[in-house]
């Protein structure tokens, strides 16, 4: 196979997998406890529907918020350190190089063979400092666009989940059969979401499932055990 051919797929979505499970976990797991506990102090349909979208929308709006602010925050450390960088190779030139010789002879060069990629590094100072931001410090440039971008898949995936359990009371008369059958569809939803993550993030396909649906069905659990000892 000739170079000119060849072609590496590496996987580039971690931010918005992050996000999107981010979103889609809470979404999936805040709204059935809600339902399930409002369920458990046998109050009526409407009552659970309004209380269950309320709830989508506040966390819809605190998520996508502190999504964005989490973006916003990394965008302004780097630029901050990014900064402090370019001033220390600016006052102190041959420490910032000392601490880039450093990093190559980590990787087994040797001073002869650093000392030339030292020089070469500093012809551009940009690119210096780019160096230094991403092996020193171990920080990369985040996207300008990353904090609207998080604050909306969060936003989106938190409601989207929280819809799932709350969707049987929509359509129900009864509270018991709605309660029925959210936990039938938002237990197996929680299990395919984990199934999914697990794939993500390298954890056993169903060792994953099973976690995110425990973990779901505790929190709804407790809130129907809570409301029924206090109805």
């Amino acid at each position: 196979m000739s170079l000119a051919s060849h072609h590496e797929a590496h996987f580039s979505g971690g931010a918005a997998v992050r996000d999107v499970v981010l979103g889609m976990s809470d979404g999936l797991t805040v709204p059935f406890a809600l339902a399930a506990g409002l369920s458990g102090a046998n109050v009526g349909t409407n009552v659970v529907v309004l209380a269950g979208l309320a709830e989508i929308a506040a966390g819809c709006i605190a998520m996508g918020l502190g999504g964005y602010l989490a973006a916003k925050t990394d965008a302004e450390h780097y630029r901050s350190e990014r900064a402090r960088e370019l001033q220390e190779t600016r006052e102190v030139p041959h420490i910032e190089e000392a601490e880039v010789a450093d990093i190559f002879a980590g990787w087994g060069l040797s001073e002869e063979e650093v000392r030339p990629i030292v020089k070469a590094l500093r012809r551009d100072e940009s690119r210096f400092v780019d160096f230094m931001m991403r092996f020193e410090l171990g920080l990369e440039e985040p996207d300008p666009r990353q904090a609207v971008r998080s604050a909306a898949r969060i936003g989106a995936s938190y409601v989207a989940g929280g819809l799932i359990p709350l969707s049987p009371y929509f359509f129900a008369v009864e509270l018991g059969t709605a309660l029925t059958i959210s936990v039938a569809i938002t237990v197996l939803a929680l299990f395919l979401f984990g199934c999914v993550k697990a794939r993500f993030t390298g954890v056993s396909v169903w060792r994953g499932g099973v976690q995110t649906t425990l973990i779901g069905a505790a929190a709804a659990s407790t809130a129907f055990l809570i409301a029924r000892l206090f109805r």
